[in-house]
């Protein structure tokens, strides 16, 4: 075997593979034989058809099998001799049979980058506190009061916020209907947004029966890809509005919302210890997140192109699916996966640099995945998908799907490490003051009724 190396750019090795006739030629050999023995041709009885024919009729079919199995027998066999470290599959530029009998494979390989850590502990990162103010607990307790009220049909007033509405509604677009854009009784929760404030707003003052059209302008930042950025023609029937009968928020309320409370008070508690760790979690993920950028602020250096490209397919095949599961496609939301491609390609690079640093670190401090970090995650998955421990372990007993588990575990356990060696800040005064807790509102009730 003769292995050349040449260096394309700094991340990125183009090697050249020759292989001897003596290496090549048995394999060739090889195939043909076994097409000799089992083709049947006109005028020739199974395996007496000559070799000549063989060759002639099956060559292209024959030379593309072998070339594969001979870049796969041999292609690690090649880097290793050259003390190469690739971090991705190789792309196979060309494959050639020589006319000397020798075969020829041109690859290009992305190594991995070199480069050394930087600060990564005692890293001063804004802590997020966790805040839960009175009004968030009120804020859902009429939330809750919204979604248990019974509905009223009403005849005789126009609609209202906080109204319930029935329509059928068809969008326009340059004066032709929109697919994606049409439905039929179809529930409006005047207020909440769900349907967007564009489009619920316009329902304000309508009654049952009356029909409209109504022209809605979506600004850019809308969530909906159909929608933003464009102006939307609607033409709506309202076919019912309901009105909703509010309970009193007390301890009656408390026990219709669930049988575990006799009190309000036991309500709000639940409320607030619930939110407590939602805010938790969150925070807990935002902290990360700000170590995560404080790291790849301290450290700049190259990343593979293959690897940010996979990075980025991934991510548009998320989008892709995300689309498919809402009856959509990229088309239909005007986008395409050149679009998505640009979009993506700053987060990809952030991510594969971030891997990167989180291996070095992980080398650096001796940072591995034990069998209780399994157990652990086996145990997670089990709680969260109601699975039993023995059918999660026989689910990852593909190689295929224990790896990336394994790699997201190891992770988790290096940001955990970088936390514990991180500096928390308060951040400034004004943002720490964002609402008063819980306990300070009940508090200065409780001092009112005294």
């Amino acid at each position: 075997m003769e292995v050349n190396v040449e260096e394309t750019s700094e991340l990125t090795r183009k090697i050249t593979v020759t292989l001897p006739e003596e290496d090549v030629q048995p394999k060739l050999n090889k195939a043909y034989d076994k097409l000799k023995r089992e083709s049947k041709m006109k005028g020739f009885r199974r395996g007496k058809v000559p070799r000549s024919i063989i060759v002639k009729q099956f060559k292209p079919q024959v030379e593309a099998e072998t070339s594969e199995k001979l870049v796969q027998d041999n292609y690690f066999q090649a880097i290793e001799k050259e003390g190469i470290d690739p971090v991705v599959h190789p792309e196979v530029q060309s494959v050639k049979f020589n006319d000397d009998g020798s075969f020829t494979f041109v690859a290009d390989v992305d190594i991995r980058p070199e480069f050394e850590l930087g600060q990564y502990k005692g890293l001063e990162v804004e802590k997020v506190d966790v805040v839960v103010a009175g009004e968030e607990v009120q804020a859902e307790l009429e939330e809750m009061q919204k979604s248990m009220a019974a509905l009223r049909s009403v005849d005789d007033r126009d609609v209202q916020e906080g109204d319930v509405v029935i329509v059928d509604f068809q969008g326009y677009h340059n004066d032709k209907p929109m697919a994606q854009v049409k439905n039929e009784d179809y529930s409006v929760d005047v207020g909440s947004g769900n349907m967007g404030k564009e489009f619920e707003e316009k329902l304000v003052g309508m009654k049952k029966d009356a029909e409209a059209t109504h022209e809605v302008e979506f600004p850019e930042a809308h969530p909906n890809p159909v929608l933003k950025g464009k102006k939307i023609e609607f033409r709506i029937i309202v076919k019912d509005v309901k009105e909703r009968i509010l309970a009193d928020i007390d301890d009656a309320f408390a026990k219709d919302a669930g049988e575990e409370f006799n009190t309000l008070d036991e309500l709000k508690a639940s409320i607030l210890s619930r939110r407590s760790k939602e805010k938790e979690e969150s925070a807990q993920g935002t902290m990360t997140d700000r170590v995560m950028q404080k790291l790849l602020d301290n450290h700049d250096f190259e990343v593979p192109k293959r690897l940010v490209a996979f990075e980025i397919e991934q991510m548009i095949k998320q989008t892709e699916q995300q689309f498919e599961q809402s009856g959509m496609s990229l088309e239909a939301a005007g986008l395409s996966r050149e679009k998505l491609a640009e979009q993506n390609e700053e987060t990809a690079v952030k991510r594969v640099r971030g891997d990167f640093l989180l291996k070095k670190i992980a080398e650096a401090e001796e940072i591995k995945v034990a069998e209780e970090d399994m157990d652990r995650g086996f145990k997670r998955i089990g709680d969260q998908y109601n699975m039993e421990l023995a059918k999660v372990k026989e689910y990852f007993q593909n190689r295929d799907d224990l790896l990336p588990f394994m790699n997201e575990l190891l992770n988790e356990k290096i940001l955990n490490f970088l936390r514990e060696e991180s500096s928390f800040i308060d951040p400034p005064a004004g943002e720490k003051e964002e609402g008063k807790a819980v306990e300070d509102d009940k508090a200065a009730e409780e001092s009112k009724t005294e």
